[in-house]
């Protein structure tokens, strides 16, 4: 069996200018994928071509199996898409947006209907089926994405930004029904700029096996694996020592040992141990936090 996503030696330039540059990875079937990187990192740039938006200047992407320049509508056939930007029809309802989105992918009744009732069902808006997209709340017009993204059935789940802007009850609830979906054996690749939403997405909660997590920048995969294969590298504990008005970091393979470190300096003021996370790793590889 293929994998789900394989990008191999992907380059993209615009007016002479890299902004993805030898790019490579594969997404197992059934895998969580978090994508991660600075802004101007080329996150957006790399999903749109896996997304069949934009053509890669060099290297092969292909979905399912399928690649991504050759094959565009069969790629489009095992993908689904979760934009950051709120893009269901705000002057119909929700069925109607269903409805239509089902019919440009020509699925049949009554099976179209049956999969309208059961997304609706499964992202808990069944009961605003009669109401227009315009009065819904943000939290339920990202679930009404989903539940879009999910009706034609798709092999690939892509989530870029998925909550954005959401107040935090919104962004839990969101939170479980990707991770449901995933533990349904759902292939999904993540953008966020939420360092607490990969280490929950990516978590092994119900499916034994961690997602991983790659790390970008400059147009360049510079780290992946797993949270903890992050730690592993770069180290489990923290010391934190306040500088003026900002804080250096050193890490210790582990917590035991940045504890000890820091009971065995004769001055510890400013300083604190602390367990590492993905935010350290983050700026630790970059050089900077998320914009």
């Amino acid at each position: 069996m293929p994998p789900a996503v394989s990008v191999q030696h992907v380059h993209k330039t615009y007016d002479k200018t890299p902004v993805v540059n030898d790019l490579s990875f594969t997404i197992e079937a059934g895998e969580m994928f978090g994508l991660l990187g600075p802004n101007g990192a080329g996150k957006s740039t790399t999903i749109r071509m896996l997304t069949t938006l934009t053509r890669p200047t060099q290297g092969q992407i292909e979905i399912a199996g399928y690649n991504v320049v050759r094959k565009p509508s069969q790629v489009k056939e095992n993908i689904g898409v979760v934009l950051q930007q709120i893009s269901v029809d705000n002057d119909l309802t929700v069925w109607e947006n269903l409805e239509l989105h089902g019919r440009l992918h020509h699925l049949s009744n009554p099976k179209r209907q049956s999969l309208i009732n059961q997304w609706l069902e499964y992202v808990e808006l069944i009961e605003k089926k009669d109401a227009l997209v315009k009065t819904l709340s943000g939290g339920m017009k990202r679930r009404l994405q989903i539940a879009r993204a999910l009706l034609h059935q798709p092999k690939i789940l892509f989530l870029d930004e998925p909550t954005v802007g959401l107040d935090p009850q919104t962004r839990r609830r969101l939170w479980e029904i990707i991770r449901d979906l995933n533990r349904q054996g759902m292939t999904m690749l993540l953008t966020t700029h939420y360092m607490d939403e990969v280490e929950f997405l990516c978590d092994a909660y119900g499916t034994g096996k961690p997602g991983r997590i790659g790390i970008m920048d400059a147009g360049q995969l510079i780290e992946l694996g797993t949270l903890q294969q992050f730690k592993a590298r770069h180290g489990e504990g923290l010391i934190m020592k306040q500088v003026g008005d900002r804080f250096e970091y050193t890490f210790f393979p582990t917590l035991e040992q940045a504890n000890a470190y820091l009971n065995n300096l004769p001055d510890k003021t400013g300083m604190m141990v602390r367990p590492s996370n993905l935010e350290d790793i983050f700026v630790e590889l970059t050089g900077r936090q998320l914009d």
